[in-house]
């Protein structure tokens, strides 16, 4: 990692990825260990070691667990700071809304530019963070990856949460990173379409030919809290919007509905899916 880009993280690291440093550095030294032979027992580097403890290196989710497992003592904080240390590594605007996404009871996603994030493959989506601007290092754009991959426990959380999705016909023919990449993101998006918690319908491209488009004003997605609340949340430029005033969050439900309704059916969008992947004819 270049020194430019170790003083970027230093500057840009969250709260809990500062103290996961701190916290990392006591429990070594109280353990008296050098960096050299804490990196050994954890199968990294001492430099790598170093870096963590700087903040040079956010923690990865698997070092986290090697902490807390050589020198956590028992205490669990590793552990606990895992969830934390993930979050930092969001973009800062869609920090809030990721933890509404994890622990909603129901996502109704719209979504007309990509395959929603959660959704992706891991190929698909270094592809398209790797091809975004600004430019990203190397270090970075592996640390959204596996902050994105993170977010598909939902689909085996218990209690099950019961996510819908819907996407823009354009979204899925897209083409992201290769022919390759494209096949196996269309096979994976068809698997999940088969899930029980799980609906995948398609809005083609023909729909406004009837005298309706309601998604022509772009993605959303609409999440239900466990508390039974309904929240509405929009990005667009690395900028987004977080909505819950009832009457705003019953106007885009409306549109929604709207946009489910001129959509394939689950069987249809799944057909027309496994054709992109060269599963049907």
């Amino acid at each position: 990692m270049s020194s430019v880009a170790k003083a970027a993280n230093k500057e840009t690291a969250g709260g809990a990825t500062r103290l996961v440093s701190h916290l990392a550095r006591a429990f070594r030294e109280r353990e008296r260990l050098t960096q050299r032979e804490l990196g050994a027992m954890l199968g990294y580097s001492g430099a790598a070691i170093s870096a963590l403890e700087t903040g040079a290196q956010p923690a990865s989710d698997e070092m986290l667990i090697k902490l807390e497992a050589v020198i956590g003592g028992g205490m669990g904080v590793f552990e606990a700071a895992r969830e934390l240390v993930r979050l930092d590594k969001y973009p800062a605007h869609f920090q809030d809304f990721v933890v509404i996404e994890q622990k909603a009871l129901s996502l109704y996603l719209f979504e007309t530019q990509v395959v929603y994030g959660m959704f992706q493959t891991e190929p698909y989506a270094r592809a398209m963070i790797a091809g975004g601007f600004p430019v990203l290092s190397d270090q970075r754009v592996e640390e959204l990856v596996e902050a994105r991959m993170a977010r598909t426990m939902l689909f085996d959380r218990d209690p099950v949460a019961l996510i819908e999705l819907i996407l823009d016909e354009s979204a899925l023919r897209r083409d992201i990173g290769s022919k390759a990449i494209m096949r196996e993101q269309y096979r994976h998006l068809a698997q999940l379409a088969q899930r029980r918690n799980v609906t995948v319908q398609v809005l083609p491209f023909d729909c406004g030919l009837t005298g309706e488009n309601p998604g022509v004003r772009g993605g959303m997605y609409l999440a239900e809290t466990r508390r039974h609340e309904r929240l509405v949340y929009m990005e667009q430029q690395d900028e987004s919007l977080l909505i819950s005033d009832p009457t705003k969050v019953s106007t885009y439900s409306q549109r929604y509905a709207k946009i489910r309704a001129q959509a394939l059916g689950p069987r249809e969008s799944l057909g027309l899916i496994e054709r992109l992947a060269g599963d049907q004819q």
